[in-house]
């Protein structure tokens, strides 16, 4: 089985409902041998979140822990169909290394419609500061997935297994056995990632990998697979949102 050298959607104490500390999870990280972690607190429209100065301060924590690459993140909530989200572009361009975004509710978005969701989805992916929707296969929120995962193949974007999905989110098995298919059918990027809420959590996304398996999709799609491609991968998107920043 396939093993990840970095988890990129972990939460702490800071999510309001997540139960470890930083040191906890660099910890956790560093005896399942990952490389690199992301801290990616929920956005400040997610109830019980924390305020913006949190993402600002994240410049406090060090590069690396304990041996343990720490990039400083956030899982954003999608908005409205124009792909805003709850941080400011500031924020994400200067102070984060990695921004998820993805429905949650509670957020203030009000699309119910595949049509209306898939609309607010594809604008996110276009969205030049976003690098991975957040488990786009939740059945809560249903989408055209072809569309989507022709959207992310479009802006070189990764979408997510997410691997709690199959415990918290009941029906996302069906979705997200589509997704896969559909990203080894376009070759589109995948991230596999735990979305832990505990220290204990970290790195835990067998079901996950066993279904990117089974889907037969590469390693080299895989964006947190090894750092050298998570690298690569984030370098790229620097370069782009950089180009929009110096046209704006």
């Amino acid at each position: 089985m396939m093993k990840m050298e970095a988890d990129l959607h972990i939460h702490t104490t800071a999510s309001g409902h997540g139960y470890s500390t930083i040191k906890e999870i660099v910890m956790a990280a560093r005896e399942k041998g990952l490389k690199t972690i992301a801290i990616t607190d929920h956005g400040p429209r997610m109830p019980g979140a924390p305020h913006l100065y949190h993402f600002t301060n994240l410049m406090s924590i060090p590069r690396v822990m304990e041996g343990v690459e720490v990039l400083r993140g956030v899982e954003a909530n999608i908005l409205d169909s124009q792909g805003n989200v709850d941080m400011p572009e500031l924020v994400m361009s200067d102070y984060l290394d990695i921004v998820l975004a993805g429905f949650h509710d509670g957020t203030g978005y009000t699309g119910t419609t595949a049509e209306e969701n898939t609309a607010a989805m594809v604008a996110a992916i276009k969205n030049p500061f976003i690098h991975v929707i957040s488990h786009p296969g939740n059945p809560q929120y249903p989408v055209d997935m072809e569309t989507i995962v022709r959207t992310a193949k479009d802006y070189n974007k990764a979408l997510e297994l997410n691997n709690s999905s199959f415990v918290v989110r009941p029906g996302s098995f069906r979705v997200c056995s589509q997704l896969a298919k559909l990203a080894k059918k376009y070759k589109v990027l995948v991230s596999i990632n735990s979305d832990a809420h505990i220290c204990y959590n970290v790195g835990e996304n067998a079901q996950a990998i066993a279904l990117a398996s089974r889907a037969d999709i590469r390693k080299s799609q895989i964006i947190n697979s090894s750092a050298g491609i998570l690298s690569e991968y984030l370098n790229w998107h620097k370069r782009q949102s950089n180009l929009v920043l110096k046209k704006a």
